[in-house]
C-alpha cells in the first residue's frame, strides 16, 4: 500500500510499505481523508508533540474511512461500515486510567505519533477505538472528530458560564472550533485576535463578535474600552509571547486555557501579583479523554463549521507539499484525500 514515511526531520516520503493485517481485536481501516495537524508539523520538525516519536513512523491522526476487514473478536463494527478513530489508545489498567484521568495513562498507545497513522491507504485501530458515523456526515467532516475532541475537552476546562466575554487567541483551525464552541457553551461575546485577514473574516461568519489585529491595533485597549470583563482568554497559538499576552489579557476571575502547544522547555515570566489579584484560574488541555463520542455528535449535529476551516485538500502523493510549503496552511486547515468517496 501507499503512504507517507516520516524518517526524520523534514523527511518525510510517500512510498510503497507492506499492507496491513488487523488482529483479533483490531479493525482494518481504507482511509479516506486525513488532517494535518500542527502535531505533524512538529513531527516533521523534529520536534515532540505530546508523545515522542521514533521514525520510521506513518503519522495522521485525524482520519475517517470505511470499515475493510476486522478480527474475529470485533463485534462493534464490520466491514462497510463508514467510520472514524480515536488515535489514543489507552492501557484502561494503569493507575490513571483507573482514576478517570485516561489522558495521562502510562502505556497509551498513539496512532500516528507512537504507532503508524492515517497518512496511509489503510491503517489498524483497537476496535475500542472506532466509533460508526452517520450517513449524513461527510468523510471530510468526520475526519475532524480528533480535532474537535480534543476542543471539547479545552472547553469543558474553560468554565464559560452563559454571558461570558470569551477573547480566542489564534485563527487556525482550532481557534476557530473554539470560537464556535464558546459561544455553545454559552458566551455571547466572543472575540479573536488574529493578524491575517482570510482568518478575521472567516471567523466573523463563524460568529465571532469583534476581531483583532494584534500587530496593528492594541488588544488590551480593545478590550478594555468595549467589555465590562474578559472572563475566558483561550490561547491557540502556543507561543511564549501570546501566552504572556493571555495572562494579561485575562480579566477577573477568569480562566486562562494555554491550550496551544509550545515546544519543550519554553518558558514566559509570570507576574504572580497579577495572578493573585485577578484570582485567576491557568489551565491547560492535554488531548481529548472521554470527548470522541461527544465530537461525533457534535459534527453530526451540524452545528459547529468545520468545513469552512478546510482550505487545502490534495492527494497522498502531495503530501510533502503540505509540510514543507506553510503557504498551504497558512489560511486553515490542510486535508488529505487518500480514498475515494
Amino acid at each position: 500500500m501507499r503512504a507517507a514515511v516520516y524518517h526524520g526531520p523534514e523527511d518525510i516520503r510517500v512510498e510503497e510499505v507492506a499492507d496491513k493485517k488487523p488482529k483479533e481485536d483490531e479493525v482494518l481501516i481504507a482511509v479516506r481523508y486525513c488532517g494535518v495537524c500542527g502535531t505533524d508539523i512538529n513531527i516533521y520538525k523534529g520536534m515532540n508533540g505530546a508523545f515522542t516519536v521514533t521514525p520510521p513512523l506513518i503519522p495522521g491522526h485525524e482520519f475517517s474511512g470505511v470499515v475493510k476487514e476486522v478480527g474475529s473478536k470485533v463485534k462493534n463494527v464490520k466491514p462497510g461500515d463508514r467510520v472514524t478513530a480515536d488515535p489514543n489508545d489507552m492501557c484502561g489498567a494503569c493507575y490513571f486510567c483507573s482514576n478517570a484521568m485516561e489522558q495521562f495513562c502510562t502505556d497509551n498507545i498513539g496512532i500516528g505519533t507512537t504507532a503508524d497513522g492515517g497518512f496511509a491507504q489503510y491503517t489498524v485501530v483497537h476496535s475500542k477505538q472506532v466509533y460508526k458515523i452517520a450517513d449524513s456526515l461527510d468523510f471530510m467532516t468526520a475526519a475532524m472528530t480528533e480535532p474537535m475532541s480534543c476542543c471539547l475537552h479545552g472547553i469543558d476546562l474553560c468554565r464559560i458560564k452563559d454571558g461570558d466575554t470569551v477573547l480566542v487567541m489564534g485563527g487556525g483551525p482550532i481557534g476557530m472550533i473554539m470560537l464556535q464552541l464558546a459561544a455553545m457553551a454559552g458566551a455571547t461575546q466572543v472575540i479573536l485576535s488574529e493578524p491575517v485577514q482570510e482568518k478575521r473574516d472567516l471567523a466573523k461568519k463563524l460568529g465571532a463578535t469583534l476581531t483583532i489585529d494584534p500587530t496593528k491595533e492594541n488588544v488590551k485597549k480593545i478590550l478594555t474600552d468595549n467589555f465590562e470583563n474578559v472572563n475566558c482568554v483561550i490561547e491557540c497559538i502556543g507561543n511564549v509571547h501570546t501566552q504572556a499576552d493571555a495572562v494579561r489579557f485575562a480579566g477577573m476571575g477568569a480562566t486562562v486555557m494555554l491550550f496551544g502547544l509550545s515546544g519543550e522547555g519554553n518558558t514566559f515570566p509570570l507576574d504572580a501579583n497579577e495572578v493573585f489579584k485577578k484570582e485567576l484560574h491557568i489551565t491547560s488541555s492535554f488531548i481529548n479523554p472521554y470527548t470522541f463520542s461527544r465530537a461525533v455528535k457534535v459534527l453530526e449535529s451540524g452545528r459547529v463549521d468545520v468545513r469552512s476551516i478546510i482550505t487545502t485538500v490534495l492527494p497522498l502523493d502531495e503530501i510533502t507539499e503540505v509540510f514543507s510549503n506553510p503557504e498551504l496552511r497558512r489560511a486553515g486547515k490542510a486535508m488529505i484525500k487518500i480514498g475515494s468517496d
